[in-house]
């Protein structure tokens, strides 16, 4: 399915013609209700109806004059066993962890769309994603696998060319990993149904999300709910 890009120029050349005056009684926009939105200009809101879902919306903002503004907008896929808090998540349990995340890199099996700022890791034969808790390299991109990382506790990451064809690397349990927590969440394109705990989105949205990011803009990453205890407000 393409997404749905909302272009901001538009939607305001439409107020005007329309004569339409500000709704002081609408409520602010998401990344305005949020507790945390990283301190930077641009942010990428991942929402859930509820816990249990697999299915959701992933919107991609600008702050502009103090207003944030979508600039995008897709059906995304989260885990088969739905959402949890980031920060009780076990690895292996199928679950996207929700909370407020960075995005260290981009990778893929495809070369970088048009535009592209991010660092960009091209996959390659020997790239691999160690899951390994035992490995010193857990939660880490290797080139090649090193001996203590088993390939049955890993990701080939070529293995995977729909869903890699482009990623960003979201910043769970990454920076300084615990062990169990979960290795390998990323903002990928779809396979064929729910994932095992990234969020996917189509191939067309990746391409643009990718040529939108601006790493010196500090773009975070908000997974979570539309209420409840893992309610998005609350990151």
């Amino acid at each position: 399915m393409r997404p749905r890009v909302v272009a901001t120029a538009l939607v305001c050349a439409s107020l005007g013609l329309l004569g339409a005056a500000p709704d002081t009684g609408a409520a602010p926009p998401l990344p305005a209700r949020m507790a945390d939105t990283g301190g930077g200009t641009q942010l990428i809101t991942a929402e859930a109806p509820r816990a249990g879902s697999t299915s959701g919306t992933l919107t991609w903002w600008d702050l502009r004059n103090g207003r944030w503004t979508p600039a995008g907008s897709t059906p995304a896929r989260f885990g088969a066993k739905g959402l949890v808090e980031g920060a009780s998540r076990r690895q292996g349990t199928n679950t996207t962890p929700t909370g407020l995340y960075d995005l260290p890199y981009a990778f893929g099996v495809q070369p970088a769309p048009r535009g592209t700022s991010y660092a960009y890791r091209p996959v390659r034969e020997s790239s691999w994603w160690c899951q390994d808790n035992k490995s010193r390299a857990y939660n880490r991109w290797t080139e090649p696998r090193p001996a203590d990382c088993r390939a049955a506790e890993s990701e080939h990451l070529l293995a995977y060319r729909a869903q890699y064809a482009y990623a960003l690397v979201i910043g769970f349990n990454y920076h300084k990993p615990v062990r169990g927590r979960g290795a390998g969440i990323f903002l990928h394109v779809n396979g064929r149904g729910a994932t095992a705990g990234c969020v996917s989105v189509s191939a067309g949205a990746m391409r643009a999300l990718l040529s939108w990011a601006r790493p010196w803009r500090r773009p975070h990453l908000a997974i979570g709910t539309t209420d409840g205890r893992t309610a998005i407000t609350r990151y």
